[in-house]
């Protein structure tokens, strides 16, 4: 009864228009991440016209089941249901351990079908992205879960990792409408930046949300948002270097 009791003040003391904001960005995620992937992959699945291996598949389902978590949890936030919110926390930790697990299983995944290819190298090179991008979400997912009892630091540490995967979505519009036609198999890492970029634009649009309500853009937003595009800009150089192709080529040689 106590629980309850609580629970009811916290949604009439947080159920403010201003608290929406969350669940407005994580919509405009799930959106991104539907829209993204409905010319290469959403549309294909429906017309029976994809084929990939499981892998790819659970990989896609996991990742697009997060953007849904995260509108679920947003919204209790929203509207103060925090026991609700937290009670539920525990699937989103199991859920982002599976995507890490999976992301990474993709990325190999990614370099055999390259080198089937015979683009073996430029295979391993690109694996970079997603290797890196997986390890970021980790990180900052991590980083949210131990603050959670700092909610400001919390919301916006989740709002960047959910932000962080958008760039594979958003990439397959720029390879879709916006890439000259070529041979099947990865892009050249220079051209995962720009998908970036476009992707951190919900980070400025809460940054300027923050200066507004705020008078100042919060720490996390700004540190956060430096360090994904820098993560994004340095797999260019790194992916040329013969030390992660001996990395990730010694990952390949693994699993083949």
């Amino acid at each position: 009864m106590t629980t309850l009791t609580d629970d009811r003040r916290v949604r009439a003391r947080d159920a403010s228009p201003a608290r929406y904001f969350y669940l407005h960005m994580a919509l405009a995620c799930a959106a991104t991440a539907f829209l993204g992937f409905a010319p290469t992959y959403w549309a294909p699945l429906a017309r029976g016209a994809f084929s990939a291996s499981p892998v790819i598949h659970f990989h896609g389902l996991l990742f697009f089941t997060w953007s849904l978590y995260f509108v679920i949890q947003t919204w209790l936030a929203a509207s103060g249901r925090v026991v609700n919110h937290r009670a539920i926390g525990i699937v989103g930790v199991s859920l982002a351990t599976a995507m890490t697990i999976f992301g990474f299983l993709a990325s190999v995944h990614v370099m055999q079908h390259a080198a089937a290819l015979g683009q073996k190298e430029a295979g391993i090179a690109f694996s970079i992205v997603p290797m890196s991008g997986i390890a970021f979400f980790a990180v900052v997912f991590v980083l949210g879960i131990v603050n959670t009892r700092r909610p400001e630091v919390h919301k916006r540490l989740m709002l960047l990792a959910a932000v962080s995967i958008l760039d594979a979505a958003i990439a397959r519009w720029f390879l879709t409408f916006l890439a000259p036609p070529g041979p099947p198999g990865p892009p050249p890492v220079p051209v995962t930046i720009a998908p970036a970029v476009v992707a951190a634009l919900l980070l400025v649009v809460a940054m300027v949300r923050d200066w507004r309500t705020e008078g100042r853009v919060h720490p996390v937003y700004i540190t956060g948002t430096l360090a994904m595009l820098a993560v994004k800009v340095l797999n260019w150089p790194i992916s040329e270097t013969a030390a992660w192709h001996s990395f990730a080529g010694g990952i390949l040689a693994l699993a083949q």
